[in-house]
């Protein structure tokens, strides 16, 4: 993993979480924008899996388990996905809610994902 795109996709992630959490909790239901903010994180998410395959090809090898990485990588590029058409189906306030919720356990699961990549020793 790249150091400063794992930092931007932690930013934008924990961004679009707050953003959707504060609207929901106003009252407001799924929009463009925030069905947006998460469009960006799942892009983001889309880069990274193309980033893990060309990684190790370019001298960038996981020090991690691969299989634990991809895990976690696939689950983080899947639940944008879930979070964005369970809010369109049920267009409540609540959504948008769990869509904030969503982005923020995104978060955290690419920072693991940079831990597994760089820091444990398989």
């Amino acid at each position: 993993m790249i150091l400063w795109f794992t930092i931007a996709q932690v930013a934008v992630a924990v961004a679009a979480g707050l953003l959707c959490v504060i609207l929901g909790l106003a009252g407001r239901r799924p929009s463009d924008l925030t069905v947006g903010s998460l469009a960006l994180v799942e892009l983001l998410l889309i880069a990274q899996i193309v980033i893990a395959i060309i990684a190790p090809l370019a001298g960038n090898p996981p020090t991690g388990s691969l299989l634990e990485f991809w895990v976690y990588l696939v689950s983080a590029a899947l639940l944008p996905l879930v979070a964005v058409a369970w809010a369109l189906l049920e267009r409540s306030r609540w959504s948008t809610v769990i869509m904030g919720i969503a982005a923020l356990s995104i978060a955290v699961m690419v920072w693991r994902m940079n831990a597994i990549w760089t820091i444990q020793v398989a």
